[in-house]
């Protein structure tokens, strides 16, 4: 009978390992090791159960060496456990970084011929929203919790109403000489303009979109350049 239940248990354990199965593994071990001790009279000391969950450890960790040297310039806020981390970038070259983005804000047509007569209540719309936004791009590391907190040499930010689609199209860009890239910088810029955008006009109208916020082009850095739609 013992050997039956050994036999089913064993060919169980023999499937392909996921991380769901570890609550049934642990399980199965647990049953077998009190069935042996109901034959044997004693546990196994350093038998079936040790060796299957050392096993089992063994697998997850070649199964998640496996994935990080796969994942190599992936994720990298992402430790070797799962938990969120800042990447240590001491081991980093400085050099000349520069990043550009861009959003679009839909504002419709009757807000649109208000703001580019510079008639809404609170003031100089886009004026506001360019201040607004290099302050943003200045505070990107207080925002996002693992940026680091890079002293910046440029921040530009540039507000064009479009008549075409009634919209504000807005594009930003930062740079710095450091071991890290401002893409969060240029993308903070242009977002919390966008926001600003809203928030001078929303008395006017709450259909207001922001939307299309993306990195443009990046240079600099390990990775090398980068541009959008190359």
């Amino acid at each position: 009978m013992l050997l039956r239940r050994l036999s089913t248990k064993f060919a169980a354990l023999a499937r392909p390992f996921c991380s769901n199965a570890r609550n049934d593994i642990a399980t199965t071990i647990a049953e077998l090791n009190k069935e042996m001790e109901v034959v044997f009279g004693e546990p196994p000391s350093n038998g079936f159960g040790a060796s299957a969950a050392n096993g089992v450890r063994k697998q997850e960790t070649q199964s998640m060496s496996q994935g990080s040297e796969e994942g190599a310039g992936g994720l990298t806020h992402v430790g070797d456990t799962g938990e969120a981390q800042m990447v240590d970038v001491s081991p980093k070259v400085i050099t000349n970084r520069t990043a550009s983005a861009s959003c679009k804000v839909m504002l419709g047509k009757r807000v649109f011929n208000l703001v580019s007569a510079n008639q809404m209540a609170k003031g100089d719309v886009l004026s506001v929203a360019k201040i607004a936004g290099i302050s943003g791009a200045k505070h990107t590391s207080s925002l996002i919790p693992l940026c680091h907190n890079i002293p910046l040499t440029h921040v530009r930010v540039d507000l064009k109403l479009n008549p075409d689609d009634f919209s504000v199209e807005i594009e930003g860009e930062a740079a710095c000489s450091e071991k890290t890239g401002v893409e969060m910088e240029a993308m903070t810029a242009v977002t919390v303009a966008g926001l600003t955008v809203y928030d001078m006009c929303k008395a006017a109208s709450k259909d207001i979109q922001i939307s299309n916020v993306r990195l443009e082009r990046k240079t600099g850095g390990k990775s090398g350049d980068w541009f959008r739609g190359k």
